[in-house]
C-alpha cells in the first residue's frame, strides 16, 4: 500500500474584516421607552397608546361596516355575473381573511369567527356554484347582525344562535362538492 504524498496549496490569505455594529434597539430597549428603568415605557405612553387602542376599538363597528357593505356588493355580483365569480369570489376571500384576524383584536370575536369560516369557504376552486353563494350570504348577514347590533365578545345567547343559524345554512348547502 502506497502513500501518496500530501499535496500542499497555498492559496492567497483572504482578508477578512469583522465590522461590530452597534444594536440600536437593544439600546433603545435598555434606556428605557420613554421614562421608565431598561425595557420600561412611560406611564403617560401607555395610557396615551391604551386610549389610542380604545378609540379604535370604540370605531370598529362602523369601519368594518365598510368591509361588510363591499362583501354585498361581491356577493351580489357573483348573483348578477355567475361568470365572474372566480374574480368576486376572491375578492371576498381577501376581505374575510382581513375580517379573520381583526375582530378579536378590537372586541369582536364573532367577526373573527364569521371571517375565518367566509375565508374558508371562499377557497379557491374549480367552480362556485349557486349553494356557495348562498353561504356567502349567510356569512355576511351573521357579520352584519354582529355589527349593527354592537355584539361584543362571545356574544352569549345572540352569539350561539347566530353560529348555529349560520352552521344550518353551511349543513343545507354543502352537499356541493
Amino acid at each position: 500500500m502506497s502513500t501518496a504524498p500530501e499535496r500542499v496549496t497555498t492559496a492567497p490569505k483572504a482578508k477578512v474584516r469583522i465590522y461590530r455594529l452597534s444594536n440600536r434597539l437593544h439600546q433603545k430597549a435598555n434606556q428605557g421607552g420613554g421614562g421608565g428603568g431598561p425595557g420600561e415605557f412611560s406611564l403617560e405612553a401607555l395610557k396615551a397608546a391604551e386610549a389610542e387602542f380604545a378609540k379604535m376599538a370604540e370605531d370598529y363597528p362602523d369601519w368594518v361596516q365598510g368591509h361588510i357593505r363591499n362583501l354585498y356588493d361581491h356577493h351580489g355580483r357573483s348573483v348578477d355575473t355567475p361568470e365572474q365569480r372566480h374574480q368576486h369570489f376572491k375578492a371576498l376571500n381577501e376581505i374575510a381573511h382581513d375580517l379573520k384576524g381583526q375582530g378579536g383584536t378590537f372586541g369582536y370575536p364573532l367577526i373573527s369567527y364569521f371571517g375565518a369560516s367566509l375565508f374558508d369557504c371562499t377557497r379557491p376552486r374549480e367552480n362556485y356554484l349557486d349553494e356557495h353563494v348562498e353561504i356567502v350570504k349567510s356569512h355576511i348577514d351573521a357579520m352584519n347582525a354582529v355589527v349593527k347590533g354592537r355584539v361584543r365578545g362571545g356574544g352569549g345567547e345572540v352569539g350561539e344562535e347566530l353560529k348555529a343559524t349560520l352552521a344550518q345554512a353551511i349543513e343545507k348547502y354543502s352537499n356541493l362538492e
